[in-house]
């Protein structure tokens, strides 16, 4: 029910905000809007199931498979560059590539640099520790150290809390380094994406989550702002189609399980 009601909420405000199209309601294939472009799109590293590499060292996820699936709809090229997530946000600013797709929340503050597509997963963040640990709660890691990733939504959380608990922040560029760190003792627990921690503690990843979800920012696809609006408006295009025909289904389904 709540995946359904997910997909409601994403297609409503595709259908409040949908732009005006020379082909509307259809694939832009074929017009001027953009779809012979070919464009340089960044992501992250390891952020599973949103982007990581397989056991057959095949780069995969959530985002890359939502966007090969609107790119095929919409007919445009573009090369993938998994650069990290805190690189990828630099690589846009500096022109270095025309979009990035990487777990990325919009807010208001991103809202300054970049332009956001509409919403495709909506999401929150919480707090993992060891799973042979004794932490159970926010009080428990009082004064301790907590690892949080650049730049994440995850990372605003954790210093939103860090006086009342009295945290020591410590500051990775991806997901791995970051539970690594929790796993070797260097730090007590992290704070990450509720559906990336999920996946990982379903794949043994040795971490456990602790206190309620907080709800976060949804994800959206990003350019620099002013620049690229027509990838922005077949990214929308696109997501609206393959929601409609079941393939944004199917995605979500093949790498987070219904619960």
């Amino acid at each position: 029910m709540k995946r359904n009601l997910q997909k409601i909420l994403v297609l409503t405000m595709l259908s409040i905000a949908t732009f005006i199209f020379t082909a509307c309601g259809s694939s832009s294939k074929g017009d001027d809007s953009g779809a012979d472009k070919s464009y340089v799109i960044a992501t992250d590293t390891t952020f599973a199931p949103f982007e990581y590499t397989d056991e057959n060292n095949k780069f995969v996820g959530i985002d890359v498979d939502i966007l090969a699936a609107i790119a095929e709809d919409q007919g445009f090229k573009y090369e993938l560059q998994p650069l990290g997530f805190d690189a990828s946000l630099t690589a846009v600013q500096a022109g270095e590539v025309d979009a990035m797709i990487a777990g990325m929340s919009i807010t208001d503050k991103r809202k300054e640099t970049y332009d956001f597509s509409e919403a495709y997963y909506d999401s929150g963040v919480v707090v993992a520790v060891a799973a042979d640990s004794d932490y159970t709660s926010y009080e428990d890691l009082k004064g301790k150290t907590v690892a949080v990733k650049n730049g994440t939504e995850g990372a605003t959380f954790a210093e939103s809390i860090e006086k009342e608990y009295e945290l020591k922040l410590s500051y990775y560029d991806d997901s791995a380094y970051m539970y690594q760190a929790v796993l070797n003792g260097d730090a007590a627990a992290c704070v990450e994406d509720y559906p990336v921690i999920g996946y990982g503690i379903a794949q043994g990843n040795g971490l456990k989550m602790i206190g309620e979800m907080v709800k976060g920012s949804s994800y959206g696809f990003a350019v620099l702002k002013g620049q690229n609006g027509e990838l922005i408006d077949m990214f929308n295009a696109g997501l609206e189609n393959i929601i409609k025909n079941g393939t944004y289904d199917e995605i979500i389904n093949k790498y987070i399980a219904e619960e």
